[in-house]
């Protein structure tokens, strides 16, 4: 019998789960390849026999998602399965119908076949876009379920850019960690918050083994999600958090909308930012679609360690790169920021922007007059360096989580960005976690 043969279209993350999970070891299905989109420079690559099993004993092909329609019919493709986040239904409608033109079928997988279950108890933080401000709030769980004795274990969702064997279950737990594992910006980004909190960050590729790992060390895994995906592991209790500034997207984000009407818990923030009527369009379009869900309405701080180096100063402004690239906004916590603080320019850096920067200015037009911290390869690192120190600025303001420092030579002064959330209205963080261990209570320790 024939096997039905698919493509996987992916970006470095879902991709491979939904294969480990549902495709590996499968008779019933051969994977032509994989296709990737959205990261710039992890093309070229190959899913390795270590990770796809038996059935691949060549691996996969990674190609780029330009190629896919050829693909399809030069390899007489049956099925594409979509495995990326942070798209619009636009864009999903765009993909499926480039599928169904060459002659495919179009396929998502759905939670119920994706989502591994874990013996501990498991709470999630999940978004409608990329940018909303899922750290803040999965720090703030954090924070309280550690004040209460627990022992936490952070599983963060793939973002599987470098050596796949290698990379198939990380433990990161101090910054000589990140520099072992070669970790990219995006990566430090997410981990370095809880490196200096003192926790473990779970990661890789087969989060089969990445979750028993887990397991072996903590009391309560939160799932800090990416982008705007839901987990990857089966959460007892989901928060999303949407973004006031972005008001209807959770209905026309996918798979933000997904998130929004299986979500536990709905945090709307950047409420300090937003007008009240965007407010009350992300409370409505709630009630109709998921009207057992809590509500509460925060707001992000933005801080800066150095104000001095703002005030009256001209800076470059340094944004984290998938919020201001993929995730569509044109600015972020540091321009936020700039403006708070009172610099007297922010010095608009496209015409400075050189390689792998400048790229990201032609493709993503609606970026504002900040960097992305782009840096997934060492030559996209020295890009970044170079576009900041052409900047004629005086400071360079850090508004990515990540310590940039660290990885490139800014000649200018740096100034670094906090942001912290604050709930204005409805359920606290610790009703929030009340909530969650009464409905655990069999599952803890």
């Amino acid at each position: 019998m024939r096997k039905t043969r698919v493509i996987i279209m992916g970006a470095g993350g879902r991709d491979f789960h939904n294969f480990n999970v549902y495709f590996r070891d499968n008779e019933l299905y051969h994977v032509v390849a994989f296709t990737a989109s959205q990261i710039p420079g992890i093309l070229g690559r190959r899913y390795p026999p270590a990770l796809a099993g038996k059935l691949y004993p060549s691996g996969i092909p990674i190609l780029p998602e330009e190629e896919l329609e050829r693909v399809i019919k030069e390899n007489n493709v049956d099925i594409v399965v979509l495995a990326y986040s942070d798209l619009l239904h636009a864009d999903v409608g765009e993909k499926y119908s480039k599928v169904l033109s060459a002659g495919a079928s179009f396929m998502i997988l759905g939670p119920a076949e994706t989502m591994i279950p874990s013996s501990k108890p498991v709470i999630a933080v999940t978004a409608i876009r990329t940018g909303a401000g899922k750290s803040t709030v999965s720090r703030s769980i954090v924070c309280e379920l550690t004040s209460r004795g627990y022992r936490v274990g952070v599983i963060r969702h793939p973002m599987a850019y470098g050596d796949l064997e290698a990379m198939r279950v990380q433990v990161f737990e101090t910054f000589d960690d990140l520099d072992r594992y070669g970790v990219t910006v995006e990566e430090r980004e997410e981990y370095e918050q809880y490196i200096r909190m003192g926790l473990k960050v779970y990661a890789g590729v087969d989060y089969g083994d990445v979750l028993k790992e887990a397991e072996r060390d903590a009391d309560i895994i939160l799932w800090d999600g990416g982008n705007n995906d839901w987990p990857l592991i089966k959460p007892d209790y989901m928060l999303v958090v949407a973004d006031a500034m972005r008001p209807g997207q959770e209905l026309g984000s996918f798979p933000g909308e997904v998130n929004f009407r299986m979500a536990d818990h709905i945090v709307i923030n950047k409420a300090d930012q937003a007008s009240e009527e965007a407010i009350e369009t992300i409370i409505n379009n709630a009630k109709r679609v998921n009207p057992r869900a809590t509500i509460s309405i925060a707001w992000s701080i933005v801080n800066i360690d150095k104000p001095e180096l703002v005030k009256g100063k001209r800076v470059v402004v340094v944004e984290d790169s998938p919020t201001v690239t993929h995730g569509g906004l044109p600015y972020a916590a540091g321009y936020v920021a700039a403006q708070n603080y009172g610099a007297g320019e922010i010095v608009d850096p496209r015409p400075y922007a050189v390689g792998v920067i400048a790229e990201m200015y032609r493709e993503y037009k609606h970026l504002g007059p900040v960097v992305p911290s782009t840096g997934y390869t060492k030559r996209q690192l020295r890009d970044l360096e170079e576009t900041l120190n052409r900047v004629p600025a005086d400071t360079v303001i850090l508004g990515t989580p990540a310590d940039i420092t660290r990885l490139i030579n800014i000649d200018k002064p740096v100034a670094r960005v906090t942001y912290e959330l604050e709930i204005k209205n409805g359920p606290s963080i610790k009703d929030i976690i009340d909530r969650f261990l009464g409905q655990v209570k069999h599952k803890l320790p």
